[in-house]
């Protein structure tokens, strides 16, 4: 499964594909500079603590997934999931 992050930039619209926490990291850290946002102002739009902003860019693989779409909204971005099966429909919880 790869992850993509697809984040609009006054150039166009950019996609790129991260399969380690790591690179997911990096590339948000990327996306918060050219957006001219210190992390702690990051942190305050997304709604999360400072700490939270900063295992996250080092790409710690434990975080709450929740806080992380919350960060890639405050920056703009949104998240895709590629090489899955589409939904049959109905509620899957726990099947």
């Amino acid at each position: 499964m790869w992850l993509a992050l697809a984040k609009t930039f006054p150039n166009g619209k950019i996609h790129d594909h991260y399969s380690t926490t790591q690179q997911l990291g990096k590339a948000l850290r990327a996306a918060r500079k050219q957006l001219g946002l210190t992390q702690s102002q990051l942190a305050l739009a997304a709604g999360v603590g400072l700490r939270f902003i900063v295992d996250l860019e080092a790409g710690k693989p434990t975080l709450r997934l929740e806080n992380s779409l919350r960060v890639i909204e405050a920056l703009g971005g949104e998240i895709s999931l590629n090489g899955l099966p589409a939904p049959t429909g109905g509620d899957d919880h726990g099947a």
